[in-house]
């Protein structure tokens, strides 16, 4: 696989592909679900799967005690932590449910719980979500146990009891260490706290430690996000995630508390995203894909240097592409050909479990095209390149007539140097893999038919 350019982006190459687009966690994208495909359909799907092969499952906890102003996730914003028990119980109820579509306990290689803050809830509360897990479903030794951590929320020895729990990865949420940033978006956490967490995480054995960052939220400069980028590479988390902030008030409703004029210009994001890349790959990180980052020895930067990436809701994963059930209010299923949704709102999750049903409402079943389509894209993501023989061989499609429009307008992306066009492959240069998710939308068939993407963030 090709090594990563450390060489500084082009501003022109950045502006040209500074347009919105999918991340690309699934194919076709979940914007495309559809309300005939609910329980019974995902039932049927849970059924022809069984308990052989390895799952996935990812748990989403919908609570939070305070408001962050950018956040666009599925969540409930409360300070009443009773809330959660009932919550459990429902959760309970639909691992009963799927436990009993699939025909008994499947193994599990990857558990991770979202949010929300999981750490919303109390440590007898997370004692029997993992009991609850481990009695409908058969943790792997080995497995990745992974878990969202807000740290405004935990301490030394709330840590300490994850690890007791089997957790192993700590995702932190940061976003940005300057104290004028948080505060305009309503998340106060010194880096000194941040700092200590990290540290106890470390000597209680935690695997694997990752960061989450945001820039072009309101009041970042270059100059302020690069200080922060230093704090962020100076606490050597194994794994960075850098997104770029979408407002986009008018689906938020929390993002209407921003003030548009604090947001910095695009000339400023696209300088922050370059200046970031740099510091980091000069602090010795691996660029992994899109905005993710990891140290040279992770699991992660092992993948893709042997070409064994995949990705999944969660995002890029060292996990073999295998199905991937979620739990709890809006988590979304991949099994097999098909996705499925849960209901976005408490009290439609709830009023499908008191009777007793699966509380999907919607979903999709892939047809043969978007199957080969799926291929292709994830083979672009995560490899970086496609050779055309895979693909015929696995789907019985002539590659180049199949994607004779698609491979047209590759010409223009090769000219750029962001792709290689060999006589049977395509290959994502490395410059290019900065911009993958613009190769990626050439084949979405969905994305080309459709001109207005604001419903997506930035693809840069």
């Amino acid at each position: 696989m090709a090594a990563v350019t450390d060489k500084p982006l082009d501003p022109e190459l950045l502006r040209r592909h500074d347009v919105a687009g999918p991340r690309y966690t699934s194919y076709p994208t979940a914007d495309r679900f559809v309300e005939a495909h609910q329980a019974p359909q995902h039932l049927q799907a849970l059924a022809l799967r069984g308990t052989i092969q390895p799952l996935s499952v990812y748990v989403h906890i919908p609570f939070c005690e305070q408001l962050c102003y950018y956040c666009a996730c599925n969540k409930i914003i409360t300070r009443h932590h009773e809330r959660a028990r009932p919550y459990l119980d429902l959760l309970g109820v639909e691992m009963d449910l799927v436990a009993e579509a699939l025909g008994g306990a499947a193994p599990v290689s990857q558990l991770h719980l979202g949010g929300g803050s999981p750490t919303f809830l109390s440590d007898d509360e997370l004692s029997l979500l993992m009991d609850m897990l481990r009695r409908r479903f058969r943790l792997l030794p080995g497995a990745e146990l992974s878990i969202e951590v807000d740290p405004r929320t935990v301490d030394a020895a709330r840590l300490a009891h994850l690890r007791m729990l089997g957790f192993n990865r700590l995702s932190f949420g940061v976003q940005d260490f300057d104290a004028g940033v948080q505060k305009a978006v309503h998340r106060v956490q010194p880096l000194e706290s941040v700092a200590a967490l990290m540290q106890s995480a470390r000597e209680l054995g935690f695997a694997s430690l990752s960061v989450d960052l945001i820039y072009g939220l309101p009041l970042q400069t270059p100059a302020s996000f690069a200080r922060t980028i230093a704090q962020v590479a100076g606490l050597r988390p194994d794994r960075i995630a850098m997104y770029a902030y979408a407002h986009l008030p008018q689906r938020f409703k929390p993002q209407r508390r921003i003030v548009a004029e604090l947001l910095p210009p695009a000339g400023d994001k696209l300088a922050m995203l370059s200046g970031a890349i740099s510091a980091l790959l000069g602090e010795g990180y691996a660029y992994i894909g899109m905005d993710h980052f990891a140290l040279p020895g992770d699991p992660l930067a092992v993948a893709k240097r042997q070409g064994l990436l995949h990705r999944n809701f969660q995002g890029y994963s060292t996990q073999p592409d295998c199905d991937l059930v979620g739990l709890g209010v809006s988590a979304i299923s991949r099994v097999g050909a098909t996705y499925a949704q849960n209901a976005k709102t408490l009290a439609d999750y709830e009023d499908a479990l008191n009777q007793r049903q699966l509380p999907v409402q919607r979903g999709l079943a892939l047809n043969r095209d978007d199957l080969v389509r799926r291929a292709v894209i994830m083979a672009l993501m995560c490899q970086g390149r496609l050779e055309f023989e895979s693909i015929a061989t696995s789907y019985l499609v002539d590659v180049q007539a199949y994607f004779a429009p698609e491979l047209e307008r590759l010409v223009a992306l090769a000219a750029q140097g962001l792709v290689a066009l060999e006589p049977g492959a395509i290959q994502v240069t490395p410059l290019g893999w900065y911009f993958v998710r613009a190769v990626a939308m050439v084949f979405d068939r969905y994305c080309q038919a459709d001109a207005g993407r604001e419903r997506f963030s930035k693809i840069i």
